[in-house]
C-alpha cells in the first residue's frame, strides 16, 4: 500500500454529509483529464462525496502547463474542486485491494478507461454488477466499444464527427473550437445520465450502467447542423460566422471593433433596420422575410455594415440592445468575466480554506434550496489518502452508514 506523510487529526475526516441535493452519495471516481474528472466535479458541486483515485504519477492534467498557479497546472484546477484525492497503483495487489474497498463503499463509479481496460482488475460493470446490483457505473470512452484503438481525445473527436469541417473561415482550413467541448458535453451527458440512474434507483433499488462517448456526443452536440444532415439529407459546408438558416446572424464591422447581430425574426429585423437608418429595407423584397434575406445575405451585408460604419461597437450595443435587438461586442476572457461581474452573476468562487484556498469558476448550476458547496480545494496528488484509509476503516468497522467529517482542507 502506497505511504503518505498524510497525520490530519482524526475529527478532520472524508465528509459524507455535505451541502447539496446529493449529500450522501459516494462516487469512487476513476477518470482522468477532462470529460470524467468535469462530470465528477457537477456530482461535487451538488453535494456528493468524490474519491479521486489516481495513479502514482497522477492525473495527466497535472502536467498540462502552461498556464498554472504557483506550481499547479489551472487545467487540472478547472475540473476537479470538490474531491479527495489517494494516488494507488493498480498493478499492485495491496493497492488494487484498496481500489476494490472504495468501490466496494461508494454508489457511483466514473471511469474513462479504455474499452475493456479495467476488465483485468475486476473493476469492470460485468465483475461488479453482480454483487452490487444497485451500483451505478458510469464509462466514458472516446469511440465505443468498437473504437478502442483510438484515443479518447477532444480534438479526435471533432475532427471525426464533421465539427472540424464545420468550423472556419469559407475559404479557410477547419478549425477546431477553442476549448474541448466535446469533452466538456460528454461530461455533461455522463452526469445527466448518473443522475437519471440515481433517480430511479431510489424506486427500484437498482442501478444502471451508463455509456457516454465523445464520438455520440460530438454529433448530439451539432445539433441543427446534424440534423440537417439526418433528417433534411443535406451536409452543411463550413460559413465561417455565418448562420445555415438566419440572416443577419454574425458579426459586422463598426465604426472600431466587430459586432455580433443575432436577429432571429422579422419583428427584431425592422428594429434593427429603424435604428440603422434603413427603414426602407423592411419593404424590400429581398429582405422582408428571414428566407429572402438568407438568400441575399451578402447584399445585407453590405448595407448594414455601411450603416454601422456611423458608431463603435458599443453604441450599438446599449442601443439595439435597448430596444430588444439581439447583439453583442466580441470581449475577450478578461472582458467575458468583467461583463458578467456587472450582471451581478459573480462568475468567480473561492473553494477551499485556509493556504489552499482557490479561485475558481463559479458553477453555472444555481438552486434556490441549496447551494453548491466550494468547501473542498482541488486535492493535491494522493492528499488524502490517510484520511481515505480510515474512512475505509470506519466503514467496515460500523457498516454501510456514512458519518460526517470534518474540513479537509486544513492541516
Amino acid at each position: 500500500m502506497s505511504a503518505h506523510p498524510d497525520e490530519a487529526p482524526a475529527d478532520h475526516e472524508i465528509r459524507t454529509t455535505r451541502p447539496g441535493p446529493l449529500a450522501g452519495i459516494v462516487v469512487a471516481d476513476l477518470s482522468r483529464v477532462l470529460a470524467g474528472p468535469y462530470a465528477t466535479m457537477l456530482l461535487a458541486d451538488l453535494g456528493a462525496t468524490v474519491i479521486k483515485i489516481e495513479s502514482p504519477s497522477g492525473d495527466d492534467t497535472r502536467q498540462w502547463s502552461p498556464p498554472v498557479r504557483g506550481d499547479e497546472s489551472t487545467y487540472f484546477l478547472s475540473v476537479n474542486r470538490g474531491k479527495y484525492s489517494i494516488a494507488l497503483d493498480f498493478t499492485r495487489p495491496a493497492d488494487l485491494e484498496v481500489v476494490r474497498s472504495i468501490v466496494a463503499r461508494a454508489d457511483v463509479v466514473v471511469e474513462n478507461f479504455k474499452a475493456g481496460g479495467l476488465q483485468r482488475f475486476g473493476l469492470d460493470y460485468a465483475s461488479l454488477v453482480n454483487g452490487r446490483p444497485d451500483l451505478v457505473y458510469a464509462s466514458i470512452t472516446g469511440f465505443g466499444p468498437q473504437g478502442s484503438r483510438l484515443a479518447g481525445y477532444d480534438l479526435l473527436a471533432q475532427a471525426l464527427s464533421g465539427m472540424m469541417d464545420l468550423t472556419g473561415d469559407v475559404h479557410g482550413e477547419p478549425m477546431r473550437a477553442g476549448v474541448a467541448v466535446i469533452d466538456v458535453v460528454t461530461g455533461l451527458h455522463a452526469a445527466v445520465g448518473i443522475l437519471a440512474a440515481l433517480h430511479r434507483r431510489r424506486e427500484s433499488g437498482r442501478g444502471d450502467l451508463v455509456e457516454v462517448n465523445l464520438m455520440s456526443s460530438a454529433l448530439s452536440a451539432l445539433v441543427n447542423q446534424s440534423g440537417a444532415f439526418v433528417a433534411g439529407g443535406v451536409t452543411p459546408t463550413r460559413m465561417g460566422n455565418a448562420h445555415p438558416s438566419l440572416a443577419p446572424y454574425e458579426p459586422f464591422p463598426t465604426r472600431d471593433t466587430e459586432l455580433v447581430i443575432a436577429v432571429g425574426n422579422d419583428p427584431q429585423f425592422a428594429r434593427l433596420c429603424r435604428h440603422l437608418g434603413l427603414e426602407r429595407l423592411v419593404q424590400d423584397p429581398r429582405f422582408t422575410t428571414n428566407a429572402s434575406r438568407r438568400a441575399h445575405r451578402e447584399e445585407l451585408r453590405e448595407l448594414l455594415a455601411q450603416a454601422l460604419a456611423a458608431h463603435g461597437a458599443d453604441h450599438w450595443f446599449d442601443v439595439l440592445t435597448g430596444d430588444g435587438v439581439p447583439a453583442a461586442p466580441i470581449l475577450d476572457l478578461a472582458e467575458g468575466f468583467a461583463f458578467a461581474d456587472r450582471l451581478g452573476l459573480s462568475p468567480v468562487a473561492m473553494t477551499g480554506t485556509g493556504a489552499r484556498r482557490i479561485p475558481t469558476v463559479r458553477s453555472p448550476i444555481r438552486l434556490a434550496v441549496d447551494e453548491v458547496d466550494y468547501a473542498i480545494a482541488p486535492p493535491e496528488l494522493d492528499a488524502d489518502h490517510a484520511r481515505v484509509l480510515r474512512w475505509l476503516e470506519a466503514t467496515a468497522a460500523s457498516g454501510p452508514a456514512r458519518d460526517p467529517g470534518g474540513d479537509p482542507n486544513e492541516p
